[in-house]
């Protein structure tokens, strides 16, 4: 019989339709063809994406050259602009504002045949440097208020260049998906006096149930209430708040959590698309007692449809405890 699931952060109700239940190999989608062509993301083409923001060169070497191992790059199609002010205005009842924001894109290789998952831990580590050290620099800018890292991975989960990349947006504001946690968050904390993501790492720690996999700092887990198949959730096993205050030990441990994690659903799942996204507590607010940032990260296994657009309700045809088995037992290549 199908069930219903409450996310205990923010109170959205999830439908695990056992009766419809899919293994793995029901979910796959074919692999992506190889497409052949130019790739301003590759050595030798640093002068076909916008001047670097930042790059690591182990042997020096001047900007938008090759040589890197990492670079950073404006978007050259930016979904908001870096220059000018807000101005924010009214219309009637309705507000708008100038669409002010930073868009950049971390180049997490230089070899263009490498996903993620194919990444070496240090190399990994790198990229997650990489993610810091662009949002200490972004959160000094006062007209921002929020930092998004996300990657899109495979052209079903919105990748337009096949060469490895991911992404950061700062913001004018805080986008709904993470208000509606931080209110959740805020509310279960003044019930109970604990984070709520808290209580999620040391429950499934002690059940075990959809616990993924787990090092000495990170915790892996499928959530009890995920609104697609093999959604996962990486964690701080202790509470912080803030990504961008990451120590050297805790980096070296994300990355081998976390290339543990994708190798794992490649495997499952016979290299899927997927998105995965970080988030953080705001800019402003430093050290927060209740919130918990943490890695969500999706394969595009299902659509959205009609139900799901129309109620908020979403259906999962894979409880969480069976992709958690699966994925606990995958057999992977070190």
């Amino acid at each position: 019989m199908p069930e219903l699931r409450k996310d205990p952060i923010i109170g959205r109700w999830v439908i695990i339709a056992t009766d419809r239940s899919k293994r793995p190999m029901d979910l796959q989608v074919p692999a992506p063809e190889i497409r052949g062509g130019f790739c301003p993301f590759c050595p030798g083409n640093e002068d076909k994406t916008p001047p670097e923001i930042m790059a690591y060169r182990r042997n020096g070497g001047k900007p938008d050259s090759s040589g890197w191992h990492l670079r950073v790059v404006p978007n050259k199609f930016p979904a908001l602009q870096i220059e000018g002010d807000l101005d924010r205005r009214g219309e009637g009842m309705f507000d708008r504002m100038n669409g002010l924001g930073a868009h950049e894109v971390v180049i997490e290789s230089p070899d263009h045949t490498k996903s993620t998952a194919g990444l070496s831990e240090k190399e990994l580590e790198e990229v997650l440097w990489a993610y810091r050290d662009r949002m200490l620099d972004l959160k000094k800018d006062k007209r921002f208020r929020y930092i998004l890292v996300f990657k899109n991975h495979g052209s079903a989960a919105g990748a337009s260049l096949e060469h490895s990349h991911s992404q950061i947006i700062a913001l004018p504001i805080v986008p709904k998906r993470v208000s509606e946690e931080i209110e959740g968050s805020k509310r279960y904390f003044a019930y109970k006096e604990r984070c709520v993501y808290c209580d999620i790492v040391r429950q499934e720690l002690e059940s075990g149930v959809r616990v993924i996999q787990e090092n000495r700092r990170f915790i892996a887990v499928s959530p009890f209430t995920p609104r697609f198949p093999f959604e996962t959730w990486l964690m701080p096993k202790t509470h912080q708040s803030n990504f961008e205050d990451i120590l050297k030990e805790e980096i070296e441990q994300l990355a081998q959590i976390l290339k543990d994690l994708l190798l794992r659903m490649e495997t499952v799942l016979n290299c899927p698309p997927f998105n995965f996204l970080l988030h953080t507590a705001p800019i402003n607010d430093k050290d927060s007692e209740y919130y918990h940032w943490h890695f969500e990260i999706i394969p595009k296994l299902t659509k959205v449809a009609g139900f799901e657009w129309g109620t908020g309700f979403y259906i999962n045809p894979t409880p969480p405890e069976e992709a958690t088995k699966f994925l606990r037992e995958a057999q992977i290549m070190p």
